[in-house]
């Protein structure tokens, strides 16, 4: 299996892997959408390939909690004559490498809380972030790639 970014050229494999992993167009059309917005970045859509044969994928997109940037993880998909064989971890890993790497702090998923919770997902009502899918309970997470120091003013170090 090779992992590696999306290039020019995969967006059609892409749509072949999303419509026969989802048996709708639903997730293939809002990959294509983003492909034309400032909520693409280029190196965060990964897929799986074998023999030539791109068999799995996951998205990180831009989004914004309250005035900071973010990620969102979605859609992530394999194959159904793929699955069960670790392709869809293997993708976000990969992809939540790489916003680690490019110093990014947070991500959103909706997902099943048991499969994310082995990426250190949580449920993102409890920190107070709110999205049109609060309402799903624990299937909306927040993962923290990277912790934020509070910073004090001076009278506070004098204590």
């Amino acid at each position: 299996m090779n992992l590696r970014v999306e290039r020019p050229g995969d967006a059609g494999p892409v749509w072949a892997v999303l419509t026969a992993a989802f048996e709708t167009d639903a997730e293939a059309r809002l990959v294509d959408s983003l492909r034309d917005t400032d909520a693409w970045l280029p190196g965060m859509s990964v897929l799986a390939e074998e023999e030539g044969r791109v068999v799995a994928y996951a998205l990180l997109s831009r989004i914004t909690v309250g005035a900071e940037p973010a990620l969102a993880l979605g859609p992530v998909a394999v194959l159904p004559s793929e699955q069960r064989r670790g392709l869809g971890a293997a993708v976000i890993s990969q992809g939540l490498r790489l916003a680690t790497a490019a110093g990014e702090r947070l991500v959103l998923v909706l997902g099943d809380p048991a499969y994310y919770r082995r990426f250190g997902f949580v449920p993102a009502a409890p920190y107070g972030i709110h999205s049109p899918w609060s309402g799903l309970g624990d299937a909306w997470q927040l993962l923290v790639l990277r912790d934020v120091e509070a910073r004090y003013p001076a009278p506070w170090h004098e204590l």
